[in-house]
């Protein structure tokens, strides 16, 4: 079986060409149905390693979904957490700031959401959008939106060391193409409809732009403490299949363990037992 956390990984200090990258790529299996056995194992494993974080209460994960519009983070929120115990997970979603956030540092509407020990946190857009929007469109200068990658590294590196938060960072990445036939799916689908925004189109002429963008954002914040995975997100069983692979690899190699009992288990036994006898002398 293929390691998607070793094959998808962007390795500190490597050069990003998205061009060569393939988003309808789908590792070993060749259909949702051919996964589906192998993700839902992926699922189980999810929830028995997130009971053991909410346990041990020394581990946080913190997953960053960053990708061009329709690209699926949405829908991993949907199908790939869902694997989890929604009692230690909060998902974030960060739009447009506030003018009240936009008179602070780009980074003080982020902080306060990180995660908590035994606690998972999913950033749905992230501050990355920092170094995404602003640079495609300049809404910042260079010199500003340029500086950012390193004070970003930084408060992962924070957050990594201090808290215990182990960051995964996801790029889910489809092709011009899928992106137009998503769109198209939502005008077709009323259900959908809503998701449409006056934005869909007309972001499509800064495609290459955002491309850049985002290579620059890969080599340069994708870190030990914090990497970076390019996810081929055409097929969207297959983008749910490789996440969810990582995120167990990864909370894998933790090694958490049930933490031992607070109290004497013993004494406590022994109550349970009065208890129970008592319970039986009062039905006789």
């Amino acid at each position: 079986m293929t390691s998607y956390l070793k094959k998808l990984i962007v390795e500190p200090g490597s050069k990003v060409k998205l061009n060569e990258v393939d988003p309808s790529y789908h590792g070993d299996h060749d259909s949702h149905d051919a996964a589906m056995p192998e993700f839902q194992a992926n699922l189980a494993k999810m929830d028995d390693l997130q009971y053991l974080m909410y346990a041990e209460r020394k581990h946080s994960l913190l997953v960053v979904l960053q990708g061009l519009d329709a690209g699926g983070k949405d829908g991993v929120v949907r199908h790939v957490i869902t694997g989890m115990n929604p009692a230690g997970v909060r998902v974030v979603g960060f739009k447009q700031p506030t003018a009240e956030e936009i008179a602070h540092d780009f980074l003080w509407r982020v902080h306060p959401h990180a995660p908590r020990k035994g606690e998972v946190v999913v950033f749905n857009r992230s501050h990355y959008e920092d170094v995404l929007v602003v640079r495609v469109h300049d809404l910042v200068s260079k010199p500003v939106w340029s500086e950012r990658y390193e004070l970003i590294n930084d408060f992962e590196k924070l957050l990594a060391e201090q808290n215990g938060t182990t960051i995964l960072k996801f790029f889910l990445y489809i092709s011009k193409e899928e992106q137009l036939e998503r769109f198209k799916q939502r005008l077709d689908d009323p259900a959908r409809q809503w998701k449409i925004s006056d934005s869909d189109y007309s972001e499509r002429n800064y495609w290459d732009d955002y491309i850049a963008a985002f290579e620059d954002a890969l080599e340069k914040t994708s870190k030990k403490h914090a990497p970076w995975f390019i996810i081929p997100a055409n097929h969207k069983w297959f983008r749910n299949l490789a996440i969810s692979q990582i995120i167990v690899e990864t909370l894998n190699g933790l090694k958490m363990k049930t933490p031992a009992p607070t109290v004497d288990i013993t004494a406590i036994r022994k109550q349970y037992h009065a208890a129970a006898e008592a319970m039986r002398d009062n039905n006789k």
